[in-house]
């Protein structure tokens, strides 16, 4: 307790918080930055992911930097909404809208620093880097905001394997590097919110798409390595072989040739008894670049985050009529499915979970069609042939009722 308690006051004192401004609202549990506040890792101590500080300093190299900003951008910059669940819209309408709007607020504004955007993005950022994405939550109890959220850092976060599925008892512990297994924060199920990526039966951890290509990654930064010194430490790949030349006679030919042949542009002309041999050391090409190779490892970057490579700059083998398709495989193999996980957690973690409000749903707006023209046509033929009636089709568009619209004008009238 003691040194939460310190580590809670070097925080604020870093951050200019004070105990007033905290009693606002409901306090944090966890900490914002805990490597800032610890900076220095002991041996012996265990991290939930293997190796987090690799993974976060690959995340930072141009290649994988532009896979998670085309997955991350295209998420957070969605259209989103909160609508009520199918077979839950028997209760009251005034006090469904009332709770969506609260709800809505809640998210626009978590918490006193943060948007929706920065806050989703910080927890796609984790996820994308090691599976471990998260969210803390605190339910506020008051019915205008009813939460609070912080962006957590989810690499300090451990997880309880033997949690036994109560709301009461702690599934999940923050430990900040360096930090002793006794002064843990413990956080329960409705107050963090955990997204795994690739969630597996053999281990309560996640597993991120740069962990899949980390062995890709880490090769890829060493032949670029070796390309840029080979090309910043370019040397002549040849050398003049004169045969029988006195050290006088060298040394002559070495400053008549830097003085009047090297730069200079002109013909040199050598009169010597046999004829001198050039010894070529290599091509000098781009093969010893090994350019091919670190093509080959983008492609297997891309293959990891689920896009194609032509997002990453390999645009060898595209033309017009395949570059639609390949922005609709990304779309669908990287976008979406990360897009739907989000909401789900956001759903049941958030919604259900932390606030209490079980019928209430999450949903990104662009997930059914990528065309809005498309989408357009769709409904409007449901429209005309009865399917969906005029309130069904505003709610899918993330508007209001024709009624409350009508009752809003009238009143304003």
């Amino acid at each position: 307790m003691k040194v939460r308690e310190q580590l809670r006051d070097l925080w604020r004192q870093a951050t200019g918080s004070s105990d007033a401004a905290a009693e606002k609202g409901p306090e944090r549990k966890t900490l914002a930055l805990p490597a800032i506040l610890s900076p220095i890792q002991f041996p012996g101590q265990s991290l939930p992911k293997p190796t987090p500080a690799n993974l976060r300093r690959f995340a930072e190299t141009p290649i994988v930097r532009r896979a998670i900003n085309v997955i991350k951008d295209r998420v957070a910059a969605m259209d989103w909404q909160v609508r009520v669940r199918r077979g839950c819209a028997t209760a009251d309408a005034a006090l469904l809208a009332d709770r969506i709007i609260a709800l809505r607020r809640t998210l626009e504004e978590p918490n006193e620093v943060d948007s929706f955007r920065t806050l989703i993005e910080q927890v796609i950022e984790d996820a994308l880097t090691g599976g471990y994405g998260s969210i803390e939550m605190e339910a506020t109890g008051d019915a205008e905001r009813p939460a609070v959220l912080w962006a957590v850092d989810g690499a300090s976060i451990r997880i309880n394997p033997g949690w036994d599925g109560q709301p009461d008892s702690s599934r999940y512990a923050q430990v900040a590097p360096g930090q002793a297994e006794s002064a843990s924060i413990e956080l329960r199920d409705n107050q963090l919110m955990y997204v795994r990526m690739n969630p597996r039966s053999f281990t309560p951890f996640g597993l991120g798409p740069l962990e899949v290509a980390f062995e890709s990654v880490n090769q890829f930064l060493s032949a670029h390595r070796f390309a840029g010194k080979l090309a910043a430490n370019s040397v002549a790949q040849y050398a003049l072989w004169v045969n029988e030349a006195t050290p006088t006679q060298h040394d002559r030919l070495i400053r008549w040739w830097q003085d009047d042949v090297e730069g200079t542009g002109r013909v040199p002309l050598l009169s010597t008894q046999q004829k001198p041999e050039i010894l070529r050391f290599a091509q000098g090409t781009d093969a010893d670049l090994r350019l091919a190779w670190q093509e080959f490892l983008i492609r297997m970057v891309a293959n990891a985050f689920g896009l194609p490579p032509l997002l990453l700059g390999v645009e060898g083998d595209v033309n017009r009529s395949t570059a639609t398709e390949l922005a609709d495989e990304a779309f669908r193999g990287a976008v979406m499915p990360l897009a739907q996980l989000l909401a789900g957690h956001i759903t049941r973690d958030l919604f259900a979970k932390c606030i209490g409000w079980r019928e209430f749903e999450f949903v990104f707006n662009d997930l059914n069609a990528r065309d809005e023209a498309t989408e357009l046509a769709v409904q409007v033929q449901l429209l005309q042939a009865g399917v969906l009636t005029i309130d069904e089709v505003r709610a899918m568009r993330g508007l209001a009722p024709r009624a409350e619209i009508l009752k809003q004008q009238t009143t304003i009238c």
